[in-house]
């Protein structure tokens, strides 16, 4: 019998744990948690977890001839992937009550199995051409233990008992952070990722040239005390600082206030995961559409900062920050101020300026997995830097979000920029 080689043995590591971390975020909920679809955007806690199975399944095991653990699966449990085949609805997700949240375990538990044994057999060189599809469905993975606290998170907002879905971390009271500028000279710049640089989603390449003026960047996200100021002078009322289709937005749907929160008095309530809460002045913004981070940046004197700008700005630092594995659950007050910008990775996502759109010489990938990002270029802004609700391990400098200009119940904020 062969032995596994060592390369394999990480492999298969890496592979444990992350859909072990997707079984820990569930684990929180109950049966009847996982079942909740409190709106099309968002999807059943179980269906994350049996989709990400699928996708192993039917990208890593069925090209080995490996049948499908259930053939009805790859109709309820495919997103997107018109190549694949037909698939059930996704605003009616919520309408599957079977398979039951204990099936789906058992079917992470066979293909889980399956993969494991896949992995064991390879030799080196077989390894390395599964790579690319395994890498893809691991980081796939990590999307959507972000999508399973965004989505629950919407569905516990709408139960009038607003229950918690982890217990508030005891953390000191959050210690005031003055919004510094940090100028950068522009120029022109390259973005983007460089070939051999490990796992890239295939929207960040190839890496480009872009010519960019003097700007400044904020040393910090904005905060709930800032936001605080636009509304008590009025800033949802006032056409001066709103998109046309920004105004209209806010007027259709009576916005007065950031996602999950509501002023009460000089009180800024937010509901979060950890239960609803009077939040600090101090902390960062959070569940903001692009409409009201555009509306908010004028507000304060800036703008919104382009990706490239970001990304600039990005690359000279660490990945460093507040992330899932912290288990904080919410964005968290900036550290002093040092000579850099804070921030950057994790906390909130940051709105950029950017239309998501494909970089020059971009081609998606031919065949299914090609529908990844390629088909969503269009009508969506570019996010950047990871929040508290995204695996550490899962961000770089060059990666792209993207969503919808109206959407906030994402874990989003915003940072400040100048143009020089």
């Amino acid at each position: 019998m062969p032995t596994t080689t060592r390369a394999a043995t990480d492999r298969i590591r890496q592979f444990l744990q992350v859909r072990e971390t997707t079984e820990r975020l569930a684990a929180r909920l109950t049966p009847e948690d996982q079942q909740l679809q409190s709106m099309p955007n968002c999807s059943p806690t179980k269906w994350h977890r049996a989709h990400t199975t699928w996708f192993f399944e039917t990208f890593v095991l069925q090209p080995r001839g490996l049948a499908p653990f259930d053939p009805s699966y790859s109709y309820l449990f495919n997103s997107y992937y018109e190549a694949v085949g037909p698939r059930h609805a996704r605003p009616r997700r919520g309408m599957l009550s079977r398979p039951t949240a204990e099936e789906i375990g058992a079917y992470r538990r066979a293909v889980d199995a399956r993969v494991v044994e896949v992995l064991e057999g390879l030799d080196e060189l077989a390894l390395r051409k599964l790579r690319p599809v395994l890498d893809l469905g691991l980081n796939h993975e990590q999307q959507h233990q972000e999508l399973i606290l965004t989505d629950i998170l919407h569905a516990f907002s709408e139960n009038p008992t607003k229950p918690a879905y982890a217990q508030a971390a005891g953390f000191a009271k959050p210690t005031s952070s003055p919004l510094r500028w940090f100028d950068a000279p522009g120029g022109l710049v390259e973005i983007g990722a460089p070939e051999g640089n490990g796992f890239l989603f295939d929207n960040e390449s190839p890496r480009h040239k872009v010519w960019l003026e003097p700007f400044a960047l904020a040393s910090r996200l904005v905060t709930v005390g800032e936001v605080k100021a636009f509304i008590r002078e009025g800033g949802y009322r006032n056409p001066a600082l709103w998109l046309s289709e920004g105004i209209d937005w806010v007027r259709a749907n009576a916005i007065e206030a950031p996602g999950y929160a509501r002023m009460e008095g000089e009180a800024y309530v937010a509901f979060g995961l950890t239960g609803e809460r009077e939040a600090d002045d101090h902390e960062p913004v959070t569940h903001v559409s692009f409409y009201e981070a555009e509306a908010i940046a004028r507000f304060l004197g800036a703008r919104l900062p382009s990706e490239a700008e970001w990304e600039v700005a990005a690359s000279a630092l660490p990945i460093e920050g507040n992330f899932l594995e912290d288990e904080a659950f919410r964005a968290m007050p900036a550290p002093a101020v040092g000579g850099r910008p804070r921030q950057l990775f994790g906390d909130a996502w940051e709105w950029t300026r950017s239309s998501y759109e494909p970089y020059p010489g971009y081609a998606p990938a031919p065949g299914a997995l090609g529908e990844y990002n390629g088909k969503f270029m269009a009508n969506q802004y570019v996010l950047r830097g990871g929040s508290a609700f995204t695996p550490r391990t899962h961000i770089r400098a060059t990666y792209r979000n993207f969503w919808h200009p109206d959407t906030r119940f994402q874990l989003t904020g915003l940072r400040l920029a100048k143009s020089l």
